[in-house]
């Protein structure tokens, strides 16, 4: 695994050379100017991208910018490492296109914890884009395993920019769990949403999440960002396909008058219908900037009032069915992926 370097700072370049050396099975590209490492583009072969924010000529921003004219390296991770710890300045990070944030100073565990999880997910990301290429031959089995591993990947790289957004992706997953074994689907399924749940709010944080550490109200522009991320993937039926449905279709109403696309009733896929209840429920007993959590019972009426114009009226049925298991997993301290289960 290669890793670029950009930092002017010598002796920050030094540090984080030597901390990637120290991966296993990752070596580094440094340089000390980014004008020379985009001069050295589009030759260049590496991974992941470790960018300093403050630098001369161009700033992190710049040049992730500048880089992301070739299109070799659309895919690539990157992580900005900065001793700012600004909302602007890391907004404008994950506007250009940053995954991930190292704080200066950087402390050594965490950067290996970061760095190898970010570099695993783009090894999981390169071998399942090199399955799918390879068709039949690839295995079901292998691709599901590939998926998985890209899910979870994801998951971990966003719970360490917002453990609490990170526990309540957790939440709505485990509730849309068990809302889909309380409807009677079939086994597989109620696993798999489980894990494609998870990214339910930012279906790829494989492409920017902006608005993942947004507080306020999301502008169109970002609704928009997030749902066309969500459409991008193979189209064979799998894990992350599923996790591109719901992102798509989660915020559609079963009465029609939802969004993007106005679907109505079963037209909405059932993992949309099902992540569209539990969601709403977790904003509504989670408190927020801008609201008090409600109380369970409260939230619970809710929700089964809006049957037939915001919900499925049989998943609600399911919902009410669960709703003891809705309650334990509500009131966990903390609720765990659930990658084991698959």
């Amino acid at each position: 695994m290669k890793i670029l370097i950009v930092d002017d700072n010598n002796t920050n370049l030094r540090l984080l050379t030597g901390m990637v050396q120290k991966l296993h099975g990752c070596s580094p590209i440094p340089f000390s100017s980014p004008a020379d490492a985009l001069a050295a583009m589009p030759d260049l072969e590496f991974d992941v991208a470790l960018l300093d924010y403050m630098m001369p000529v161009y700033n992190g921003v710049e040049f992730l910018t500048e880089m992301l004219h070739f299109d070799k390296y659309a895919g690539v991770p990157v992580i900005f490492v900065t001793a700012d710890l600004d909302l602007t300045t890391r907004m404008d990070a994950l506007n250009a296109g940053a995954i991930d944030f190292l704080t200066k100073p950087v402390d050594f565990q965490e950067f290996k914890a970061r760095v190898q999880n970010i570099a695993a997910l783009a090894d999981a990301r390169r071998r399942h884009s090199e399955s799918l290429h390879a068709g039949q031959s690839a295995g079901a089995e292998s691709l599901r395993e590939q998926e998985r591993e890209i899910i979870q990947r994801i998951t971990l790289a966003a719970g360490y920019k917002d453990p609490q957004a990170a526990q309540q992706r957790m939440r709505v997953a485990a509730y849309s769990e068990a809302i889909a074994r309380a409807a009677g689907l079939p086994e597989t399924f109620c696993r798999d949403i489980r894990l494609a749940a998870t990214l339910f709010d930012n279906t790829t944080a494989l492409a920017s999440d902006t608005s993942l550490l947004k507080r306020g109200k999301m502008t169109e522009a970002d609704f928009r960002r997030r749902t066309s991320a969500g459409t991008a993937g193979d189209e064979s039926t799998s894990l992350l396909q599923l996790s591109a449905e719901i992102g798509r279709t989660y915020r559609e109403r079963f009465d029609g008058q939802g969004y993007p696309n106005r679907l109505k009733g079963t037209a909405i896929p059932v993992a949309g219908r099902i992540v569209a209840i539990a969601s709403s429920f977790d904003a509504l007993i989670s408190e927020r900037q801008f609201k008090q959590a409600w109380p369970f019972e409260k939230a619970v009426d809710y929700i089964r009032g809006k049957a037939r114009s915001h919900f499925d009226p049989a998943l609600i049925q399911a919902f009410g069915a669960a709703v003891e298991e809705i309650g334990a997993i509500a009131f966990a301290e903390t609720v765990p992926m659930g990658f084991e289960a698959a």
